[in-house]
């Protein structure tokens, strides 16, 4: 068998070498500290908090108004500045072993880094509100920080 190396096959095959040893160079010097995008915003913490719908005693399960009633008389007066609320459905094991599936709700809270600890105590009255109000065994929480800028 004969190879025979046209110009336009060794320019593809220079250009493919170039690439294969030139790549991991590029790649490695792309984070390098200093094209970072500027800092915006100021430090915050962001809590999610995952509110299930359906009751461990079988009952019926929490509305969307039972649900926005608990917002309005156990979030909003502790966190006034503004919050969101997204709709979703979610599963989990329950203490039994059994995966629930059900309608639930994302509650977004931002807050000033600076107010963490007031923030985390009133975040788990509103956790221990839910449980008890519906019946819940738990209310699962995330938190992380974030530069928020309004």
């Amino acid at each position: 068998m004969t190879v025979h190396f046209t110009r336009s096959r060794a320019v593809l095959a220079a250009v493919g070498l170039l690439l294969a040893v030139g790549a991991p160079t590029a790649y490695a010097t792309l984070d390098d500290g200093t094209s970072a995008v500027p800092a915006r915003g100021e430090p915050y913490i962001e809590t999610q908090l995952f509110f299930g719908t359906a009751r461990p005693d079988g009952g019926p399960a929490v509305t969307d108004r039972q649900f926005m009633a608990f917002v309005d008389k156990e979030v909003t007066p502790d966190f006034p500045d503004g919050l969101t609320i997204q709709s979703g459905r979610g599963q989990w094991r329950d203490a039994s072993g059994t995966i629930e599936k059900e309608r639930s709700y994302e509650l977004i809270l931002l807050y000033p880094r600076g107010q963490a600890e007031t923030g985390d105590r009133k975040i788990e009255e509103i956790r221990r509100a839910y449980e008890k109000a519906f019946g819940q065994e738990a209310v699962g929480r995330v938190d992380d920080e974030a530069r928020v800028d309004f």
